[in-house]
C-alpha cells in the first residue's frame, strides 16, 4: 500500500502523517509562489541607482515599465505553449519544462550587465540581455500560471478547489514578502549604489525552480489527463499513489465513465468564436482577469514604495510600510481560503470591489493633502492614507487575488479546461502588461488622482461581476456547465435572470449521502 502510516516506537503520532495529497498541494503551492516573487523582487529593482545606470536609464523614464510590464507578454505566450504540451504531453512535463524556462530566464537577468568592478561594459546589451530575460521567465512563469490551477483543480474535491487554491496563492503573496524583504535587506546593506543590491535577489529566485524540479519526479500525474489518453493502467498507478488499491479501483472506474460519456473534443475556436459552444465561458474568463487587473493591485504589488510616497513618506519608509503592508497581505490570504468555499466566488469580488473602490476614493483625498496641501500636518495624510491602503490590501487578496483563477478551472469541462487557463493567464498578462506600462505615466503625471482611476475602475469591476459572473462554487464541472447551457435557452447572459437566478450564490442543498457520482463529481483528492 502506497503512503503506509508511519510507525515510531509503536505509539502513533498526534500529527497526520505527510501524504502524497500534502507533497501535491505543498508543490503547487511553492509553484505559484514564483508570479509573488517577481513582482517582490521588482519593486525595489526599478529604484537601484546601480540598476538604472546598467540599464542606462533613468527613474523617470518609461522605460522602467517597460521592463516590468514585458514579463507579462513573456507570460501570455507561455501560457498558450504550456497548455497545448499539458494537453498532449501531460501535466507534470509541462510543468517541469516551465520551470527550466523560469530558471533560464532568470540566469540571463541575474548577468545583464554583470561587471566585477561594478562598471558595466555592456553598455545597451544589458538592457537587450534584461529584456530577453523578462521575457523568458514570463514564459516559465506564465506556463506555470496556467498548468498549475488545472493540475490542482483536477485533484481537487468540489467543495475544497477554492480553499485548495486560496492556500496556493497565499504562498504566492509568501514569494510577494520573501523577494522584498531581500531586496530591502539588500538595499539597506549593501546601498542603492552597489550593483549586488538588485542582482543577489534576482538570483535568489533559483532556490525555486531548482528545488521544484527535482521535487516533480514525486509527483502523480493527473489520472483524469491519463485516462483521456486512453493510459488506463498509468492511471490506474497514479490513483495508488495517494488511495489504496481498492479505492483507486472504484475512482478508476468513475473516471473511465465520465471519459467515455465526454465525445465533443473543444480547441480554441469553440472558445473564442461567438458561436462556439465555449464562448460565453470564455467571455466569463477574460471579463475576470480583466476585472482583476482594473482593481488596480498589479500597480500596487509592483510600484509599492512609490505609492507610500504618494502619501507623503520618505522613501525608506515608504519601503519599510511596503513591507510591512506585504506581510499583513500574507496573513490576510489566511481568511481567503476560510472564506472562499463558504461565501462563493462572486461575492467575495462583487463586495470586494465596492472596497477596494471606497478605499481608493479615501486615498485620493488623503495623497491630495499630503500632496497639495502643504499646512495640513504630515501625519494627518500619512496615518489614515497608510491604514487605508493597508485595508485596501486585505481586500483584494481576500476577494480577487484567487477568485479569478478558480473560475476558469470550474466552468469549462475537461476537454476545454487547460486551453480556459491558458485564456485566463494570456488576459492577466496582456491586462497586467497594460498596467504596469501605464502606472509610472500615471504616477508621473496623474500623481494622486491614479487613485481616482482605480476607484472608477473598481466600480465597474463590481458591477459588471454582479451581473455576468455565475457563482462557481460548491457544484461540480458538469453543475456549472449547466449555467451556459440554461443561459442559451433563456436568452440572457445576466445571471439574475438564468435559470430563477439559481447561479447568484453557492449552492443551497446538500447532495443526498451515498449518492454516486461520476467521473467529473467525484474528487481525487480532499483537503
Amino acid at each position: 500500500m502506497p503512503n503506509p502510516p508511519s510507525k515510531m516506537g509503536g505509539s502513533s503520532s498526534t500529527f497526520p502523517p505527510f501524504t502524497k495529497k500534502h507533497e501535491i498541494v505543498l508543490f503547487s503551492s511553492t509553484a505559484i509562489a514564483l508570479y509573488g516573487y517577481d513582482q517582490g523582487m521588482m519593486s525595489l529593482v526599478n529604484t537601484n541607482y546601480s540598476y538604472l545606470e546598467t540599464m542606462q536609464i533613468s527613474k523617470e523614464s518609461p522605460i522602467v515599465g517597460i521592463i516590468v510590464s514585458v514579463y507579462y507578454l513573456g507570460c501570455t505566450l507561455g501560457a498558450i505553449i504550456a497548455s497545448y504540451f499539458a494537453d498532449k504531453e501531460g501535466r507534470k512535463v509541462s510543468i517541469f519544462a516551465c520551470l527550466a524556462t523560469t530558471s533560464f530566464g532568470n540566469i540571463l537577468m541575474f548577468i545583464s550587465g554583470l561587471s566585477m568592478s561594478g562598471t558595466s561594459p555592456w553598455n545597451g546589451a544589458a538592457f537587450a540581455c534584461m529584456l530577453l530575460g523578462r521575457i523568458i521567465m514570463g514564459l516559465g512563469v506564465g506556463g506555470i500560471d496556467a498548468v498549475i490551477p488545472v493540475y490542482s483543480s483536477e485533484l481537487s474535491s468540489d467543495g475544497a478547489r477554492g480553499r485548495a487554491l486560496a492556500q496556493e496563492f497565499q504562498m504566492n503573496i509568501f514569494g510577494l514578502v520573501m523577494a522584498y524583504a531581500i531586496n530591502l535587506g539588500a538595499t539597506i546593506g549593501l546601498g542603492k549604489t552597489n550593483q549586488w543590491a538588485w542582482r543577489i535577489p534576482i538570483i535568489v529566485m533559483q532556490i525555486f525552480p531548482i528545488l521544484l524540479m527535482s521535487f516533480s519526479s514525486r509527483l502523480p500525474e493527473s489520472p483524469r489527463w491519463l485516462i483521456s489518453q486512453s493510459r488506463k493502467n498509468d492511471a490506474k498507478e497514479a490513483l495508488e499513489e495517494i488511495y489504496s488499491k481498492e479505492d483507486a479501483k472504484s475512482k478508476l472506474e468513475e473516471l473511465q465513465e465520465a471519459d467515455d460519456n465526454e465525445t465533443d473534443k473543444t480547441g480554441y475556436k469553440d472558445m473564442l468564436l461567438p458561436s462556439g459552444s465555449q464562448y460565453h465561458p470564455t467571455v466569463v474568463t477574460v471579463m475576470g482577469q480583466i476585472n482583476q487587473a482594473l482593481t488596480g493591485y498589479g500597480a500596487v504589488s509592483v510600484y509599492g514604495p512609490q505609492i507610500f510616497e504618494l502619501l507623503g513618506f520618505k522613501t525608506r519608509m515608504a519601503e519599510y510600510l511596503t513591507l510591512a503592508n506585504y506581510i499583513q497581505y500574507f496573513g490576510m490570504m489566511t481568511f481567503a481560503w476560510l472564506s472562499i468555499d463558504v461565501l462563493g466566488r462572486r461575492k467575495l469580488m462583487v463586495w470586494g470591489a465596492i472596497g477596494l473602490a471606497i478605499c481608493f476614493a479615501i486615498l485620493t483625498v488623503f495623497g491630495g493633502l499630503a500632496q497639495s496641501f502643504t499646512s495640513v500636518p504630515d501625519l494627518a495624510a500619512e496615518i489614515p492614507g497608510s491604514i487605508t491602503l493597508f485595508i485596501a490590501t486585505a481586500i483584494f487578496g481576500i476577494g480577487w487575488l484567487a477568485t479569478v483563477w478558480l473560475i476558469p478551472t470550474e466552468i469549462y469541462p475537461s476537454t476545454a479546461r487547460a486551453q480556459g487557463s491558458a485564456i485566463s493567464v494570456i488576459i492577466w498578462g496582456l491586462a497586467n502588461f497594460a498596467i504596469t506600462l501605464l502606472t509610472p505615466i500615471g504616477f508621473n503625471n496623474l500623481k494622486y488622482w491614479l487613485f481616482l482611476v482605480f476607484a472608477v475602475t473598481n466600480s465597474f469591476a463590481g458591477w459588471w461581476t454582479w451581473r455576468y459572473s455565475p457563482e462557481s462554487g460548491g457544484r461540480s464541472f458538469e453543475e456549472n456547465q449547466e449555467f451556459f447551457d440554461s443561459a442559451r435557452e433563456d436568452g440572457s447572459w445576466a445571471v439574475r435572470k438564468v435559470d430563477g437566478g439559481k447561479f447568484l450564490g453557492m449552492p443551497r442543498t446538500e447532495k443526498v449521502d451515498g449518492e454516486v457520482g461520476d467521473g467529473e463529481t467525484s474528487p481525487l483528492l480532499r483537503n
